[in-house]
């Protein structure tokens, strides 16, 4: 018991001395990705209703990238939140299929602006806040995933974290601050049925929660001391029986949940990423196009098939949760990225015609895989071609997986890719420079602020 308390104690006692360079390392990869899918993201119509309704007060204390604009942390956290989840192509923590960044950096970013820290200590509550998102992601796995979207719920946990760390708060506040946060803390699939905007809402609601949480815990406003574990906290709500070992085990032994992140180089969701990239590579080694390919069948894990198996979407964002149409759109493209889920190529015939060549299969050995390693979202890609040859490919690790990473210059790429568009080359440069020499930095709002107005 008193499995929030632990959490509490050692992540509020967090210092950058206890990372090792390759977690420092890590926490520039994720903050230098969410920063390139925040900024694209702001252009986004979901993103737009979104800050024309949460932006008001004007209050000047963070930046709303990919704007002009500056609000209060919490409105900023809110709008870049919802930015950066909005293309579907932000990082994933496999084990607890959490996207951490656009929950824990978000917040983080902005109130690193606010209370101009230094980068050492950005890097610090990154930290904090991707292990606890993916400690409290990881205990209520894989039973909740079902009605619950764990970036949502799971998620307000790291940026508290994040915040807390960040400001300073002690174990006592800390803990106070895990209260308020995890009372908040929603997100539902229902959305997906019909591919509305619901999912942005899920991860702004939580970068806000978790700076109000914060801030209060700071005021001194009581909160339950053990929402995680409680016999009415967060994690019994979410799995009848929770796996709270999860929430504290090897706690503090120098290894962090972010140093095993995961990047997405396809802007949809991370459960057709391993078929993607079969796909990839077997079209490319065997010179498949969809003239010659007569039958494509898709042997999947249980959440996949029940999350994206979507041989119908009706909307752009649909697409971004249909194996079919990612898989598709890989054969036909080459490549799966933001452009491919431009509405006017939704009911492409050609690209329905390839749909219609695939069966996606529940498999019960490539389930096997995820329940004995959460971290492996593996699928079986077989192709048939019109002149009767079968290839087949499975993958365990898709391209952005700690076992199959990003290098630092690909992550520049990514990064340049979305945000040159929007800032410009100059600034972008300046941008990257922030985050790779971040830890030399004494004051990140001024060292930003100066990064944009290159």
């Amino acid at each position: 018991m008193n499995e929030t308390k632990q959490i509490a104690d050692y992540l509020s006692g967090l210092k950058y001395s206890d990372l090792s360079a390759h977690t420092v390392r890590m926490a520039k990869f994720c903050i230098l990705d969410w920063m390139g899918i925040a900024i694209r993201g702001s252009k986004e119509k979901s993103t737009t209703i979104l800050r024309n309704v949460v932006f008001q007060n004007h209050v000047d204390e963070a930046t709303i990238l990919g704007t002009n604009e500056r609000a209060a942390a919490r409105e900023a956290a809110f709008c870049n939140s919802a930015a950066s989840h909005s293309l579907d192509f932000d990082d994933l923590h496999n084990p607890s299929i959490i996207h951490p960044a656009c929950v824990v950096v978000a917040p983080a970013f902005s109130m690193a602006e606010k209370l101009h820290s230094t980068g050492k200590e950005l890097i610090t509550a990154v930290t904090a806040g991707y292990e606890a998102s993916g400690r409290v992601g990881e205990s209520v796995l894989p039973e909740s995933y079902f009605f619950w979207h764990t970036t949502g719920t799971a998620g307000i946990f790291g940026g508290a974290a994040a915040v807390a760390n960040l400001m300073k708060l002690d174990a006592k506040q800390t803990l106070m601050c895990f209260g308020s946060a995890g009372t908040q803390a929603a997100g539902l699939w229902e959305f997906l049925k019909e591919g509305t905007m619901s999912k942005i809402l899920h991860t702004g609601k939580s970068s806000y929660g978790a700076i109000i949480s914060a801030e209060l815990a700071k005021g001194g406003f009581t909160a339950a001391s053990q929402i995680m574990e409680g016999e009415k906290g967060f994690c019994r709500a979410m799995v009848k029986e929770p796996h709270l070992e999860h929430l504290t085990e090897e706690l503090g032994n120098g290894k962090f949940k972010i140093d095993v992140n995961s990047f997405k180089p396809y802007a949809c969701c991370k459960h057709s990423h391993a078929a993607i990239y079969a796909t990839q590579v077997l079209a490319k080694e065997n010179n498949l196009t969809p003239e010659n390919v007569k039958k494509i069948t898709l042997r999947v894990n249980d959440i996949t098939n029940y999350l994206i198996n979507n041989p119908d979407p009706q909307t752009a964002y649909g697409c971004k949760f249909s194996i079919q149409y990612c898989v598709a759109a890989m054969l036909k493209f080459g490549q799966v990225g933001i452009e491919q889920f431009a509405p006017e190529l939704m009911n492409s015939p050609e690209l329905r015609g390839i749909m219609a060549k695939i069966e996606v299969v529940f498999d019960k050995d490539v389930d096997a895989i995820i329940k004995s390693d959460p971290s492996k979202l593996a699928s079986i890609v077989v192709i048939e071609t019109v002149d009767g040859k079968k290839f087949e490919k499975e993958v365990d690790y898709p391209k952005g997986d700690p076992d199959n990473a990003f290098t630092w210059d690909e992550a520049v790429a990514k990064f340049k890719g979305l945000s040159v568009p929007v800032y410009g080359e100059k600034v972008c440069d300046q941008l990257v420079t922030l985050i790779d020499k971040l830890e030399e930095v004494e004051d990140f709002g001024k060292a930003l602020g100066k990064a944009l107005k290159a």
